[in-house]
């Protein structure tokens, strides 16, 4: 088997996110920003979606690494800071966390305390900034900028035109600042806090960076892509908290009801919205509507959690790890016994098929790692087993993913399989429906692992052995227990064997049954059953033209273990007890030799099952 270039196989989430950019960068709605002016200079057509999950999976199309100002966006990362800081009930003192309604420049103070309602809005904005520790205002900034560095994974820094103009028309921004002071919230000179804030607004980010922003708040304030914490887990769920009450201003009952994710705007056009333990979302499109969110950002939120079932609200109750078990086929085989050749074969190129057990609940978050950990690997793959047996449920993103997972294997020439899949009705309906005429070429459906592992090794065999069969029949000479015997032997054992037939069904050995007989098969197949207390049989093993089975018994002289049934129309060699022992006087050599392939036979069966052992059986 030569070797094959490595595939570019883009994963169902990239696929999807380009078939979202594309619907709405139709969207035309809304106007840039222009009560600063350095914000007007932005490209309506700018349009770039970033999705990125919890075990640092980054999907992006469209304008996704355009520079732009993160503007109210830094509003939870400075609230965070403050809350380091200083602690909750000190942070409490100075900013509420109340939902307001109002737009984001409102002045919304409690009438009797002065304290902001929430961190989100200006004023509880500008209130926090007050709250970040440092002994000069350079102190402060760096102490701010070095922490949304580490949200986002890479340096940041200032874009200093958008700062410039920011403080040149910041003039109700000093206003609340100043009433800040009057309440004593701010207990210092308000301007260099105001510039402080105005610098925050004006960070260099890009639509990438927001989405790895969102997805370390989603891991508990631990960048996926990096390792390292940028905020203390414990203020997290603080900070998710306002984000989900009060991030999007007088739209957040709304937006919270549809989409159903924290969330924060920033009125360049970004968005960032965070499902707990599972991704972050970073959209980016300047043109606004009335509220001052982007168009194409609110858009694309809705469409991601709709289609993905991103809401929080409608989680599963247990289990985030889906994958229970990963195998291969080079450590796993079916209960079909192979020829030596073949078994050589499945040793040496059966790990491009791989056995992946499922477990739990398989959403969009516990899907998609799996489908990336496949992206990864795919080079190396030809068969695909899923096997259902330990899952528990299945929504329909998941299914999307899987869906869209069988199209492009199947493009590239590979397999996909699913086991144990029966009891999932929303699985096997929405493929129904998806594939259509092609239902039953793609989705490939086995009640056991046993069967669809041997189809696997069938595939594969069939490309790599061009002149394997299951099916003809074997002459006497190519029996595997007649290995290395010479013409004149072989034609000494021939006239001692007893040819019969059975039909499709037939029990050839009943379990229990004396043994009287060495079996060799020439044409057919027959399986070795072990009834289960259910009714049911399980398979243990089937063999193929040229094997022979019943050994054992021949062997220790106990009666058969186990029931023995024709597959198909069978044709036997039989080869009787007796005339088996009168070897050892007629032909010593003979025997010995056969003995001498049993023994061989029988030590590759037990290689095979201690192999299969510590990889743990499927």
């Amino acid at each position: 088997m030569s070797a094959e270039p490595k595939t570019i196989f883009t994963s169902p989430v990239q696929d999807y996110l380009a078939q979202v950019h594309s619907k709405y960068a139709a969207e035309t709605s809304g106007h840039v920003a222009t009560y600063i002016p350095e914000l007007a200079k932005a490209n309506p057509d700018w349009f770039g979606i970033c999705l990125a999950t919890s075990s640092g999976a980054i999907y992006e199309v469209g304008d996704s690494r355009q520079s732009f100002t993160i503007q109210s966006i830094s509003k939870p990362f400075v609230y965070g800071l403050a809350l380091e800081h200083h602690g909750r009930m000190e942070v409490l003192k100075k900013v509420g966390v109340e939902p307001t309604g109002d737009a984001f420049n409102s002045i919304s103070l409690d009438p009797g305390t002065g304290r902001p309602r929430n961190p989100m809005i200006n004023a509880g904005a500008i209130a926090a900034a007050g709250l970040v520790e440092g002994k000069t205002p350079s102190a402060k900034w760096k102490r701010l900028v070095d922490a949304f560095s580490l949200y986002a994974g890479r340096e940041l820094d200032l874009d200093d035109a958008v700062y410039r103009s920011e403080n040149e028309t910041g003039h109700r921004n000093r206003a609340i600042g100043h009433m800040l002071r009057n309440f004593d919230i701010l207990t210092e000179d308000p301007l260099p806090v105001v510039d402080l804030y105005f610098k925050q607004c004006s960070v260099s980010v890009t639509c990438r960076d927001l989405a790895v922003m969102a997805a370390t708040l989603a891991n508990r304030g631990v960048n996926p892509l990096t390792g390292k914490q940028a905020v203390k887990g414990e203020y997290v769920e603080s900070i998710l908290s306002v984000m989900g009450s009060c991030g999007m201003y007088d739209y957040a009952g709304e937006w919270i009801y549809t989409v159903g994710m924290p969330a924060k705007s920033g009125v360049a056009g970004g968005v960032i919205a965070v499902l707990p333990g599972q991704l972050g979302i970073g959209v980016f499109s300047p043109a606004l509507d009335a509220r001052g969110n982007s168009v194409r950002g609110i858009r694309v939120c809705e469409e991601l959690s709709r289609n993905l079932d991103l809401h929080l609200l409608n989680r599963p109750s247990v289990g985030k790890v889906a994958l229970r078990l990963t195998s291969t086929g080079a450590e796993l085989t079916s209960s079909r016994v192979r020829t030596a050749r073949e078994a050589q074969v499945l040793r040496e190129f059966g790990s491009c098929i791989k056995l992946y057990q499922l477990q739990g609940n398989l959403i969009f978050g516990t899907t998609e790692a799996i489908v990336h950990h496949l992206m990864e690997n795919s080079d190396s793959l030809d068969c695909l087993v899923f096997d259902f047996k330990h899952v528990l449920s299945i929504n329909e993103s998941a299914c999307h993913l899987l869906y869209y997972l069988v199209l492009k294997l199947d493009a590239l020439g590979k397999a996909v399989l699913f086991v144990h899949a029966g009891r999932l009705s929303l699985l096997r309906r929405f493929m129904k429906v998806k594939l259509g005429a092609r239902c039953d070429e793609l989705y490939r459906t086995f009640e056991d692992g046993d069967p669809a592992l041997e189809w696997c090794e069938n595939r594969l065999l069939d490309r790599l052995v061009p002149d394997w069969t299951l099916d003809g029949e074997v002459k006497p000479e190519a029996y595997e227990l007649f290995e290395n015997m010479q013409s004149a032997e072989i034609a000494l054992l021939v006239p001692l064997l007893k040819r019969r037939s059975y039909s499709r069904g037939e029990v050839i050995i009943e379990a229990g049954d004396e043994a009287r007989h060495l079996l060799f098969l020439s044409r057919g197949h027959v399986s070795v059953l072990l009834p289960l207390a259910s009714g049911a049989r399980k398979r243990l093993a089937t063999f193929s033209p040229g094997m022979a089975f019943g050994e054992m018994a021949i062997i220790e002289r106990g009666p058969r273990s186990a029931m023995i049934v024709a597959d198909s129309e069978v044709q036997c060699d039989l080869l009787s007890l007796e005339d088996f022992e009168q070897l050892s006087i007629s032909h010593p050599q003979i025997k010995i030799k056969l003995l001498e392939n049993l023994s061989s036979r029988l030590s590759r069966r037990l290689r095979d099952a201690h192999r299969e052992l510590q990889a743990l059986s499927w």
